[in-house]
């Protein structure tokens, strides 16, 4: 109930429309009941069966006109009477009038409908594109280590299906939610003026129909939350699946994953199954409980009716049965409205998880801003684990000092933490013991935006995206020109094949840029990190996964963009980090060795073992 509450506050931007909705809708049930309240009395009035029967009506003269419905429904008597026992008129005319006026009525009654369910789609649909919004606006801003202890598959899941479960099952249903009670009440209120004992009765039987469908909608929450848990689980094979189809079809594993997705996919359907079952119960269950108290309530009154010891006239009675009998839809609906929306907080629960997500890298009150970096970079004493403090340290106790203008590399075997000490940085992680420094100014003191601007990263992956080229040079650039594009494409050496491309720099990369090579994407990702012109550098093995030419290539456009830069570098090939100011060697989370590279070939230690491996290699 917490979670829906969040929702509804998200109604608030967008309260005018929803007041214009309770009100239409309000004016749409007034004339609903305008409508049920005038013809039974009027074709009790149209059959008396004697002239006697009129003018004993028009002998007890004009009624005062009053707020109630029985002062409205004598009224309506006399008026009508006036017409029947006129002779210029007559019966016939009374008809002809009666069936306009209905038509009217029912006209005005829909209109006022149509109004409310007008506004009612701006609300619904600008609730679930502002919380589209919040999620992939947090998703942005969630740490690194969120996403590596969850599935890829199963976020995007509650990014796109869970949002439309929500706008299907929880938003369709506020109309609902807020229209019908109204709608019950104004009716509830209609039948106590009629009959207040019969009205008892039906509040008496009411809540008990309740009790039932709401332990059904409970039921169908805990089956639709564990159904939405495996759609994140199919998700996720999905998305991994087609990620990983070169290697699938390489290794002949097609029948493997076919069958490992075809178990997780009957498992889904089974629950799906489940809950269709259950949701569908809901109508029939309230339709057969509502039947039993209106026979119920024709079996009572009608009893009233025939005793005529009770003031309760025949059509009063058809008055009361006909109100009754339009009661029941706005039940059914309500009570549908209640099982779609426990259906929906099951997708409700897992969006709000992510939202609610503890940031973990956050900002201090007032950050400094980074303006420039003018003396050094420190890793004081760091010391850092994936879990909680108690977890395995995957670095311990690191110190480490960057001079500006210098380049320091990490080299080791996987697993080392050159990785996550290099991610300390641009604060993907917060170290659990010690501090990062720039220009003696604690990272944690520096807000994110002006830290992260004075940072340059060539991953070994290059993150391209589905764009043309020079968009994807000029990423995060906005105020980039042409010429300054062009010109960091040359110094990347990616200039000569981006003008052999379809359309040069506008031609478009494809996903992930797959219509590029290894080494081109590369460039462009150093092409996009000179643009930006750091001050510092991160180079995370950046050329590891090329071919020869291609990496002589890349490591011109490296030596390009590092000159009279501060460059942190991850190395996987040692022949690319000779020149290096500094060499750290890591071995499980620890610096086992320190220098440049002929000072540690020397040492003949882990580096020499390295290089050695390398050269036989």
């Amino acid at each position: 109930m917490k979670n829906f509450l969040r929702i509804i506050a998200h109604i608030k931007p967008y309260w005018f429309d929803s007041v214009l909705n309770i009100i239409f809708n309000l004016i749409s049930t007034v004339f609903s009941l305008f409508s049920l309240t005038m013809i039974a009395p009027f074709l009790d009035l149209l059959f008396l069966k004697s002239d006697a029967q009129y003018q004993e009506r028009l002998l007890a003269g004009k009624p005062e006109l009053g707020y109630s419905v029985k002062s409205l429904i004598d009224s309506f008597y006399y008026y009508f009477t006036e017409i029947i026992t006129n002779p210029d008129k007559g019966k016939l005319y009374a008809l002809s009038f009666m069936c306009i006026i209905v038509v009217v009525l029912f006209f005005i009654k829909n209109l006022f409908r149509y109004l409310a369910t007008f506004f009612i789609s701006s609300v619904r649909n600008g609730v679930i594109k502002d919380l589209r919004n919040e999620i992939f606006s947090k998703s942005m801003v969630l740490p690194l280590a969120y996403y590596s202890e969850e599935r890829k598959g199963d976020l995007m899941s509650r990014m796109t299906t869970d949002l439309q479960e929500i706008e299907w099952a929880i938003m369709s249903s506020f109309e609902a939610v807020v229209k019908e009670p109204i709608t019950i009440a104004l009716f509830l209120i209609t039948l106590f003026a009629l009959n207040p004992m019969l009205t008892l009765i039906v509040l008496v039987l009411m809540p008990i129909s309740g009790l039932l469908i709401g332990k059904l909608g409970k039921s169908l929450k805990r089956t639709s939350s564990k159904g939405k848990e495996k759609l994140g689980d199919l998700m996720s094979i999905i998305e991994e699946s087609l990620g990983g189809l070169r290697i699938i079809k390489g290794f002949g594993a097609e029948e493997k994953v076919n069958s490992n997705f075809e178990s997780v996919n009957t498992r889904y359907t089974t629950l799906m199954n489940r809950m269709f079952r259950k949701n569908y119960l809901s109508s029939p269950v309230s339709e057969t409980l509502g039947t039993i108290v209106l026979v119920v309530v024709m079996y009572l009154g009608g009893k009233m009716v025939l005793s005529q010891n009770e003031n309760f006239s025949a059509g009063e009675f058809i008055t009361f049965i006909a109100i009754f009998s339009q009661l029941i839809p706005p039940v059914k609906s309500f009570t549908t409205a209640f099982y779609k929306i426990q259906r929906g907080m099951a997708s409700a629960d897992r969006v709000y998880e992510i939202l609610d997500e503890d940031l973990r890298i956050t900002e201090i009150e007032n950050p400094k801003k980074l303006e420039s970096f003018t003396s050094n970079v420190l890793f004081d004493n760091i010391s850092f684990s994936y879990g909680d403090e108690s977890s395995e340290r995957v670095l311990k106790n690191i110190q480490v000092n960057i001079e500006k203008g210098k380049t320091v590399a990490l080299v080791g075997q996987s697993g080392s933490g050159k990785s996550t000490l290099v991610d300390m940085l641009p604060r993907f992680y917060d170290p659990i013991e010690g501090n990062v420094f720039i220009d003696d100014i604690n990272l944690r003191e520096i807000s994110l935006g002006s830290l992260r601007s004075k940072l340059g990263i060539v991953s070994q992956e290059s993150i391209l995206f589905n764009d043309s080229i020079a968009n994807n040079i000029a990423f995060g650039v906005n105020t980039a020109s042409k010429e300054q594009i062009e010109q960091a494409a040359k110094v990347a050496n990616a200039h000569d094949f981006i003008l052999k491309a379809e359309n040069g720099y506008d031609t478009v990369i494809g996903d992930r840029g797959v219509k590029l090579s290894g080494g081109q994407k590369q460039r462009l990702s150093i092409a996009r990190a000179i643009l930006v012109n750091p001050p510092i550098l991160i180079l995370d093995e950046a050329t590891s996964a090329l071919d020869t030419e291609s990496e002589r290539l890349v490591q011109d456009a490296l030596n390009n963009l590092m000159k009279n830069r501060t460059s942190l570098i991850i190395a996987h090939r040692l022949s690319t980090i000779q020149n290096a100011d500094e060499i750290l060697v890591m071995s499980e989370g620890e610096i086992v060795e320190r220098g440049t590279h002929n000072e540690l070939l020397s040492k003949n230690g882990a580096y020499k073992k390295l290089y050695d491996l390398q050269s036989f290699n």
